[in-house]
């Protein structure tokens, strides 16, 4: 029987596989330059690696997250641009956040041309839980807003101004939300698109020194 994978144990893992890769001289990557399928071959690689050891229930399309029995997302990003992009479900996850924790890997990929292979020298590794996936701005506007005793007139404009793209109805039940339960600080960049593009540099800059943002590698 294998043990269950857990939190901690997840944390563990990406911590050593981070070092390992750093070192590991792969033909496949050689002359690859799309982030996307340097993406895909690293969060297969993980899994897989984590398949072999644990018990866990492993994502799909319906799910919409790599590691859906722990609410964890895997995503992997150059740290010449630190973003990527994840599914659209409500504005609301600019105010809240995404809904589940991020384990975000940041490489820095090089090639030897003698060897024809490609490198990835592993940067970061880094775990955002959900609390501190929402929006960095948006979270503090709203926060300010509140400290400053704002009202549901307020917290409407300010959404109003920041072009959620939200309706009417949905800006009052987002308000009365933002009352009843004021949100924690966020420090992702969401931007607004078909999907939601993830901004990360103020999450590796903060790793270690915000609770719930974790430097695990």
């Amino acid at each position: 029987m294998k043990p269950k994978l857990t939190i901690d144990k997840l944390q563990e893992e990406a911590s050593r596989f981070a070092e390992n890769e750093s070192s590991c001289e792969e033909p496949t990557l050689y002359g690859v330059t799309d982030g996307k399928a340097v993406g895909t071959y690293l969060e297969h690689k993980f899994t897989t690696h984590l398949a072999d050891i644990y018990d866990y229930e492993q994502g799909n399309s319906a799910s919409g997250i790599d590691l859906p029995g722990l609410e964890v997302d895997i995503k992997t990003t150059s740290i010449k641009q630190p973003q990527s992009s994840c599914p659209f479900k409500s504005a609301s996850q600019k105010v809240f956040g995404l809904g589940y924790h991020l384990l975000i890997f940041v490489y820095e990929k090089s090639d030897n041309h003698e060897n024809k292979t490609g490198r990835l020298n592993m940067q970061h590794a880094i775990f955002v839980e959900k609390e501190r996936t929402a929006d960095f701005q948006i979270t503090k506007g709203i926060l300010d807003i509140l400290e400053r005793d704002g009202n549901k007139d307020d917290i409407i404009a300010f959404i109003s101004e920041r072009n959620l793209p939200i309706d009417e109805i949905g800006a009052n039940q987002l308000a009365d939300r933002v009352l009843e339960s004021p949100p924690a600080q966020g420090y992702l960049t969401i931007s607004n698109a078909l999907q939601w593009r993830l901004q990360y540099s103020r999450v590796i800059q903060e790793a270690g020194t915000i609770s719930g943002i974790l430097k695990v590698r």
